[in-house]
């Protein structure tokens, strides 16, 4: 499985909205499962981040769906990126 990590800012709405955070992060684990994709970790983060999201996925289409359906609640924006393990990553670069 491909794994991504998002990296998310709350967006105006959402941080007025900020009391309701986990209750959305946990109605977003029921989205995942049923778009079949793995929730790795959710974190709230200080800083220049407010979170960051790590999701695994058999395909770019299930996760990209699944993070687009996360900024059309309008509560963040995202800046996701492909991961890739040491064991993958020794894959790409032994070509």
């Amino acid at each position: 499985m491909k794994r991504y990590i998002s990296l998310l800012h709350f967006t105006e709405q959402g941080a007025k909205n900020i009391k309701n955070s986990t209750r959305r992060a946990h109605d977003f684990d029921a989205l995942a499962e049923k778009a079949g994709v793995t929730i790795e970790g959710q974190f709230w983060t200080t800083g220049s981040l407010d979170g960051v999201l790590i999701i695994k996925a058999d395909d770019d289409k299930k996760a990209l769906h699944l993070l687009v359906e996360l900024a059309a609640g309008g509560n963040v924006r995202t800046e996701t990126l492909r991961a890739f393990s040491a064991e993958e990553f020794d894959s790409i670069i032994a070509r």
